[in-house]
């Protein structure tokens, strides 16, 4: 048929809860996708409730689709054919013709009807191509779970027809909820939480404490890869390389071991807020998970982060380890992360950390040394480094 066209459907799926800001969160997801895909011979459309986008070289589906599975925003996409026909008999003929080169041996048609003046019910439609189906193939009906699912679905522009719903990765487009400061220290969860933030929306910009000599170069270069494994999700990343050394010295030679951990993220987190300021980022982001170490009770939270002029959020905060790992194994970054190759959280470790540390004890301790003066030289050999996958607007 003449009539026949084929795009790839991208469907919005949380956005269609955004009432009157709709049209900017779907105006931002088309942007993205538009520059993710820019080196292939696509044609793009906003119709209605998705996007589309037409291949004129075929031959590059595979690679769009590998793109698409990784923009966020996207809650499903489908390769689908519209008929620009209100004929029954050419509707049937198509999807019968369709369904019998799918693989499988069941199938089931599920048909909606958006366009009510359409001369045929959605029920009428399903049982002319069931029937057709199943007289000219060895296809059986399952209702319940088909090799086959044939989506019809009959629209004001036409009747689109599919078979695939392809998951994206959901939640907002990137840049759409603003920009955040991620702390990673290159173990398995900052990078999974750092996952969880950009399929929210949020930009991320990172930073990484580091401190040579306790720390090896080794460590650098594992969380660059960790970040290029990220660059899937948000295709252009700045990383702020920050020089820890002289101010974890000092927080162990001047603090009782045992609140040693608590200054440290103290100062951690005092170093990631100015950063916020710095760079007008809104939030403070990190893979805290409750309980998991010393420094992730309650008590230990509620002491570090006392003061700050930032939210910190913690995507994980509820995450079960394994559940952690899953994730990390699904997004790329596991095998990367579990390189024996410590940070500046791990080289220090005291024996009997505290779980439940007191804020006068804590600030005792800290009036010990000028940090803020340590703070300011080091923010003055920060390291910058961008790690990008291509050219990205947000």
């Amino acid at each position: 048929m003449e009539n026949i066209k084929k795009y790839i459907m991208v469907r919005f799926g949380e956005l269609n809860t955004k009432g009157k800001n709709k049209k900017d969160f779907v105006s931002r997801l088309y942007l993205n996708i538009k520059n993710a895909i820019r080196e292939y011979d696509v044609f793009m459309e906003t119709r209605f409730n998705h996007i589309y986008i037409t291949l004129n070289d075929e031959s590059k589906y595979e690679d769009i689709v590998d793109t698409l599975k990784n923009i966020s925003g996207i809650y499903s996409f489908s390769p689908v054919y519209r008929l620009q026909t209100i004929d029954l008999a050419e509707i049937v003929e198509f999807c019968s013709d369709y369904v019998t080169k799918l693989p499988g041996k069941t199938f089931k048609v599920i048909c909606k009807r958006a366009e009510k003046n359409y001369p045929y019910r959605s029920d009428d439609i399903t049982r002319a191509v069931a029937s057709k189906i199943l007289k000219t193939s060895e296809l059986k009906v399952n209702v319940h779970e088909p090799d086959i699912p044939l989506y019809i679905n009959v629209a004001f522009d036409g009747v689109y027809i599919y078979s695939e719903k392809i998951l994206g990765v959901g939640g907002y487009p990137l840049g759409t909820i603003g920009k955040g400061l991620m702390m990673i220290s290159g173990g398995i969860d900052s990078p999974v939480a750092a996952y969880l933030m950009l399929k929210r929306g949020v930009a991320l910009e990172f930073i990484h404490f580091a401190s040579p000599p306790y720390t090896q170069d080794a460590v650098i270069e594992k969380i660059k890869d960790l970040l290029s494994i990220l660059n899937k999700f948000q295709p252009r990343i700045k990383l702020n390389i920050f020089p820890f050394t002289k101010i974890q010295e000092a927080i162990y030679q001047n603090t009782d071991e045992s609140y040693c951990i608590t200054i440290m993220r103290r100062m951690m987190y005092k170093i990631a807020n100015r950063l916020c300021c710095r760079n007008d980022l809104k939030i403070i982001c990190n893979g805290e998970s409750i309980g998991q170490v010393a420094s992730q009770t309650l008590d230990s939270m509620n002491v570090i982060t006392k003061n700050l002029d930032f939210n910190v959020i913690r995507p994980l905060a509820t995450f079960d380890k394994l559940d952690i790992v899953d994730i990390a194994r699904k997004i790329g970054t596991y095998d990367i992360s579990i390189r024996p190759y410590e940070d500046c959280c791990t080289i220090f470790t005291p024996k009997a950390p505290k779980t439940k540390p007191h804020l006068d004890r804590v600030l005792e301790y800290e009036a010990k040394v000028n940090y803020d003066e340590l703070i300011d030289e080091a923010f003055k050999n920060i390291e910058k480094v961008i790690i990008e996958k291509e050219e990205f607007e947000i």
